[in-house]
């Protein structure tokens, strides 16, 4: 697997401290204030045998920040958009996987700041017939062409499980393929350090202590592979890697 390093870094706006993403490359590895009401939020499923598929997960690397791509059955859902501008290389990761914008059902943003949801007006425009989700905390700050739906613990989006990690932002959520043992973290966790993962950013978290709570909460799911907003994908014993940062924050 190919993988560029990244930044540990997290804009609090689309146009405020965070540096501008440079090369932006995608890598095949394995989205005004807006109403939350919408469309609910959506369970699709591919089976085999009677078990969900795992999903084939692919990041764009977009220079000091990842969105990721997350595949199964002809279906994409994108998690995060990064900065303005990054459309192009969603589109460009989504052609490597030999989709197109119109199998993009699922738009999911971890978090409100823009290095996240930079591009989501221009990723919606594309994906016409995608529904968005965010943690409801966030959506009052996220910029949307049409109403996001507001998801948290227990609820499920192409049948990948959300779940809430407040701290970072007040409505910060992560996702679950349990089937395939992949965790999305977002800014919940950066990847770095000699383990391959750290907690969230001081600077830029909303309630630190909130956010260490979140990692806890985290560090109690199973899942071998971790990808992050931030830093490269942690793969193979992720689970017991986020347990041993747990217990020292």
């Amino acid at each position: 697997m190919a993988v560029l390093g990244v930044g540990v870094a997290c804009s609090e706006d689309d146009g405020g401290s965070a540096p501008k993403a440079t090369s932006p490359a995608a890598t095949s590895t394995p989205a005004a204030p807006i109403p939350t009401t919408g469309p609910p939020a959506v369970s699709t499923a591919t089976t085999v045998l009677g078990e969900l598929r795992a999903v084939d997960w692919r990041r764009v690397d977009l220079g000091f920040v990842s969105a990721y791509i997350l595949v199964r059955g002809g279906e994409a859902a994108v998690v995060d958009t990064g900065v303005a501008g990054s459309a192009g290389d969603i589109g460009k990761a989504l052609t490597t996987a030999g989709l197109d914008w119109d199998a993009v059902g699922h738009v999911v943003l971890t978090h409100a700041h823009g290095d996240h949801v930079g591009s989501l007006p221009d990723v919606l425009a594309l994906a016409a017939g995608a529904t968005g989700y965010a943690g409801a905390g966030d959506i009052p700050s996220i910029t949307s062409p049409r109403p996001l739906v507001a998801v948290g613990d227990g609820d499920r989006v192409f049948d990948l499980e959300i779940i809430a990690t407040p701290g970072h932002t007040l409505g910060h959520v992560s996702v679950l393929d349990r089937a395939g043992g992949l965790l999305v973290a977002g800014d919940a966790l950066n990847g770095g350090g000699e383990s391959g993962v750290v907690g969230p950013n001081p600077r830029f978290s909303a309630d630190l202590a909130l956010a260490n709570a979140s990692v806890a909460k985290l560090a109690g799911l199973e899942f071998e592979i971790v990808v992050f907003g931030h830093g490269d994908p942690l793969e193979g014993g992720a689970a017991a890697h986020v347990a041993d940062l747990a217990a020292t924050l």
